[in-house]
């Protein structure tokens, strides 16, 4: 038996309809109602868990695979994996966003940067070697330039409607994202088999 834990939402349902395109049986997971583990005919347990979790379970040998976005690897700690495919869904990238007068302005102190991805935001500005503070935001983050908390923000952009909206546009982009396949890497070495099924089913499913 695979076991898998899967980010809830979007990548699950898109990664089951791949799954279901190649004949896996995918009817439990599509009909499930609150279940959180669910075991299929085909020999695939699923923990269906909040991104950070993914991460948390593989860590601990809970699950062979996991599926979850590039951002929450990136800002994670954790790296004792593989990563073994990038899916191309759930398609956003990572960016610096502020007002556009931020690209002319010039600053007499440490520009100030507000993110939810605090280590997204360090690592970036030290490769650019600029010495900037770091403000943490949970919610909104567009909030920070727009109350006068921060100069910028670092955040994922889909589609920028939300930073339009609040007059702010992409300053830098910084990274990709997408959905990336990870494994547990004991897991690889005694179920090699049956994760690289999983990983061609994917492939011919996308």
């Amino acid at each position: 038996m695979i076991k898998i834990a899967i980010t809830k939402g979007r990548i699950e349902k898109q990664v089951v309809k791949m799954l279901s395109k190649q004949g896996f049986d995918m009817d439990p997971i599509i009909n499930k109602d609150r279940e959180l583990l669910i075991e299929t005919k085909d020999g695939i347990q699923m923990i269906f868990a909040k991104a950070n979790d993914v991460l948390t379970f593989l860590e601990h040998g809970i699950v062979d695979v996991g599926f979850v976005g590039k951002d929450t690897l990136m800002e994670a700690d954790f790296d004792d994996y593989y990563e073994l495919m990038d899916l191309n869904i759930g398609k956003c990238y990572f960016a610096v966003a502020a007002y556009p007068e931020y690209r002319t302005k010039t600053f007499h102190r440490r520009k100030r940067i507000s993110s939810k991805y605090t280590k997204v935001a360090k690592s970036y500005f030290a490769s650019k070697k600029e010495d900037v503070e770091i403000i943490k935001l949970e919610g909104s983050v567009e909030l920070g330039p727009v109350v006068g908390l921060s100069d910028a923000i670092v955040d994922i952009v889909e589609t920028g409607s939300t930073l339009k909206a609040n007059g702010l546009e992409v300053i830098e982009k910084i990274a990709d994202i997408s959905t990336r396949m990870i494994v547990n890497k004991v897991s690889l070495k005694y179920k090699k088999e049956e994760i690289f099924k999983l990983m061609e089913a994917l492939k011919k499913g996308a």
